[in-house]
């Protein structure tokens, strides 16, 4: 059933590219973006509000059932420049059901108009503000799909340059990690992959940069970051990626500098596969085993 699962997926995903022809400017593809995933299946159980932290608005999801300690700081994707908590309450919800943990998840600016570093500020403005609230940092974990899995990794970067703790363990899903976009797979996945291509993904990435140069780790922290110190690291992503090859080169970064690193690669499956529970296996799988990793880690002391 799961073959058939995900055949039908990899197909269905060649319609979002189509449907948003018509309207290629930025406005119309966050329309789209935000369309696209309001189709995805939100999971009972959770309530959420809306509150502040640092200086941008965020998302409490909170388990209705079956709460236990631990905060999620829940990083969104869209290339960063799309997306918002909203965008992402399939796969927070799930996070909060699985764990009974709450999530905030943080409506960080978005490039053009806010582009690099304006993410990471945020990311950090966020994650100071939870320590200040009197928040342990082994209760705390950073979780984040694609553009928001790499700004996990970039604001736990900034986070230890400013003399901050690190965080309990990082989760990301299908992660953008690879400014430079020099890993293999943007050569040998390109046309497998349903949602990019390597023409989208640099001019995506360009609106990000906003000229910077992609050669720092802040941006590409798969090819030239030092991971020393890092807390436990959870990098899930499929073959069907062309990212593919940022979380494999992150996580052997991670291996060199001692850090705790599982690399979780499922075959055959789509960008951000996670956001299809209950319509593919795998994504239930996938998020099951990282609410197992988070439970084990968040609230554990060294």
């Amino acid at each position: 059933m799961s073959r058939e699962q995900r055949a039908h997926l990899n197909a269905k995903l060649g319609l979002p590219s189509e449907s948003a022809a018509a309207d290629r400017s930025l406005q119309g593809m966050r329309a789209w973006f935000a369309a696209f995933m309001s189709t995805l299946q939100v999971p009972a159980g959770t309530r959420s509000s809306a509150t502040t932290l640092g200086k941008c608005r965020a998302l409490l999801v909170e388990a209705e059932q079956s709460s236990r300690p631990g905060t999620i700081l829940y990083f969104h994707g869209g290339s960063y420049s799309m997306g918002s908590p909203e965008t992402a309450m399939a796969l927070t919800a799930n996070l909060v059901v699985r764990t009974g943990m709450r999530s905030f998840s943080l409506d960080y600016r978005l490039a053009p108009e806010y582009p690099f570093p304006h993410a990471i500020e945020d990311g950090v403005s966020a994650y100071r503000e939870l320590l200040n609230r009197g928040l342990e940092p082994h209760w705390i974990a950073f979780a984040g799909d694609s553009a928001g899995g790499g700004l996990c990794i970039a604001t736990c970067l900034q986070a230890r340059s400013e003399g901050l703790p690190m965080p309990a363990a990082i989760v990301t899903f299908s992660a953008g990690l690879d400014a430079t976009r020099s890993g293999d797979s943007m050569e040998t996945k390109n046309g497998i992959d349903p949602f990019f291509t390597r023409e989208s993904l640099r001019a995506s990435g360009a609106l990000y940069l906003g000229g910077a140069d992609p050669n720092q780790e802040l941006l590409s922290p798969a090819v030239l970051a030092d991971l020393t110190g890092f807390p436990p690291l959870l990098l899930q992503v499929g073959t069907n990626e062309l990212l593919l090859d940022d979380s494999t080169r992150l996580a052997k970064r991670a291996r060199d500098a001692g850090v705790d690193v599982i690399l979780d690669v499922t075959a055959n499956v789509p960008h951000v596969f996670q956001g299809y529970s209950g319509q593919l296996e795998e994504a239930d799988q996938a998020l099951d085993r990282a609410a197992f990793f988070l439970k084990q880690h968040v609230g554990r002391t060294m």
